[in-house]
C-alpha cells in the first residue's frame, strides 16, 4: 500500500512539474514562505529493504535546493526570524527555513558543510534521550531485526502472528504492517515492549543504534558553537505526545528543554513534535506547547506558511525533503505551494 502511496505521489509531482501547473499556481499557493522538514543527511545507500528511506536525503538533494532558493532569491532564515516576520507581519519577501529532527550525527558530517556552502542556518531539533545514549529509535529496530531474518513472529491483539521476510519485497510488506500496527499502541511503553522483545529475538541491540546514530551532549555542544546552528526541543524520548496523559505531554516538552538549555547552556525557544502528523500533535498540543513557552512549535503536516499561520504558532506546517522523491526537477513543485495544497485541499491552515 506504502509502495502505491509513494508511487501516486511521485506522478502527482511529476505531472505538475510537466503541465507547468505549479508555475501558474505559484502566486496563490506559495505563502509567504515554507519550514523544510529532514531527518538524515548522508551518501546512497545500497539494498533494496530500505524501509526507512523516505527519512533520509543525498548531501547533492540537500545542496540543489539551496542553489535552486539562492536562484529565487528567497531568504533563507533562522526559525526566530520566522517568528519575528510572522508576528510583525513582515511578508515583503519569501523565506526558507530549514529543520533537522532528532539529532543525527550525519547532520554534522554532513549536512553542515553543504548549509555552510550557501551560508544557510538551521534548526536541530533534540530529543534529550537521544543525546543522553539512552533512547529508542524503534523504527530503525524495527528495520535491522527485519532485515535479518527470514521470518519474524509477534503476538497483534490475541494472535500470534507470522511473517515471511526471506524477500526484499516480504520484508518492506512486514514493516509496512508492523509500523502501522506499531503506531496505533496506546502509548511508548507499549512500543518500546514490543520492539524491545522483537529485537531481543533477534540479537539487536537497541540501545547501540543510539549511540551510533545520534550525537551526544558533548558533540552536540560542539556543533551548536556553530553560527549557522540553532536547537529546539523534540520531547525526552521522542513519544507520540497524542497518546500520552496531559501530564506527560507536558513533561516530555518542559523537561525536554530544561535538560537541553542546561546541556548547551542556550535558551530553547522552538519545538517540534515527534511524528507531528494528526494523530501524534492536536490541539491539546499546541496548547501545552504555547504554556511551556515556546515561541514556535512545528509539525509534520504539509504546507507552506501563511499570513494567517501567525495566529497558530504552534501549529506550523513543514515541507517534507522526502528520501523517495529525490528528483531536481520537482523542486520548483515543492515551493511553489501546488503539492501541499493538493495535499491538503487547498487549506491554507490545517491547525486543528
Amino acid at each position: 500500500m506504502k509502495q502505491l502511496r509513494n508511487t501516486v505521489i511521485r506522478a502527482g509531482l511529476g505531472a505538475l512539474y510537466f503541465s507547468g501547473a505549479h508555475y501558474l499556481l505559484r502566486p496563490i499557493l506559495s505563502g509567504v514562505g515554507a519550514i523544510f522538514m529532514l531527518h538524515h543527511v548522508r551518501p546512497r545507500r545500497d539494498g533494496q529493504f530500505q524501509p526507512n528511506r523516505h527519512l533520509e536525503v543525498a548531501p547533492e538533494f540537500l545542496r540543489a535546493m539551496l542553489a535552486h532558493l539562492r536562484a529565487r532569491g528567497i531568504d533563507i532564515i533562522t526559525m526566530d526570524e520566522v517568528h519575528q516576520r510572522l508576528i510583525e507581519r513582515k511578508f515583503s519577501r519569501r523565506f526558507a527555513c530549514f529543520t533537522f529532527d532528532d539529532g543525527y550525527r550525519d547532520n554534522r558530517d554532513f549536512a553542515l558543510p553543504v548549509m555552510r556552502e550557501f551560508d544557510a542556518p538551521f534548526t536541530l531539533y533534540v530529543a534529550s534521550d537521544f543525546a543522553e545514549g539512552s533512547g529508542r529509535l524503534w523504527w530503525i529496530a524495527l528495520e535491522i531485526a527485519i532485515a535479518r531474518a527470514s521470518f519474524i513472529e509477534v503476538r497483534i491483539g490475541d494472535a500470534p502472528t507470522r511473517f515471511d521476510t526471506g524477500t526484499p519485497a516480504a520484508k518492506q510488506a512486514a514493516f509496512d504492517r508492523l509500523h502501522d500496527w506499531l503506531r496505533t499502541l496506546p502509548g511508548n511503553h507499549e512500543i518500546q515492549r514490543e520492539v524491545g522483545a522483537l529485537c531481543a529475538r533477534h540479537g539487536v541491540d537497541e540501545a547501540a543504534i543510539c549511540r551510533d546514530l545520534c550525537m551526544s551532549w558533548d558533540e552536540l555542544k560542539r556543533f551548536a558553537q556553530d553560527s549557522l546552528v540553532g536547537v529546539g526541543a523534540h520531547s525526552v524520548t521522542h513519544c507520540n505526545l497524542a497518546s500520552e496523559r496531559e501530564e506527560i505531554a507536558a513533561q516530555e516538552m518542559a523537561v525536554s528543554r530544561a535538560r537541553i538549555e542546561s546541556a548547551l547552556g542556550r535558551p530553547v525557544l522552538h519545538l517540534a513534535y515527534p511524528y507531528g502528523d494528526r494523530i501524534a500533535a492536536g490541539t491539546r498540543e499546541f496548547a501545552l506547547a504555547r504554556t511551556c513557552g515556546f515561541k514556535t512549535a512545528v509539525t509534520t503536516r504539509p504546507g507552506m506558511v501563511f499570513a494567517e499561520s501567525a495566529d497558530h504558532l504552534t501549529a506550523l506546517p513543514r515541507v517534507s525533503l522526502n528520501g523517495n522523491y529525490q528528483d531536481v526537477r520537482i523542486l520548483p513543485v515543492l515551493t511553489s505551494g501546488a503539492a501541499t495544497a493538493m495535499w491538503n485541499g487547498f487549506r491554507r491552515v490545517d491547525a486543528a
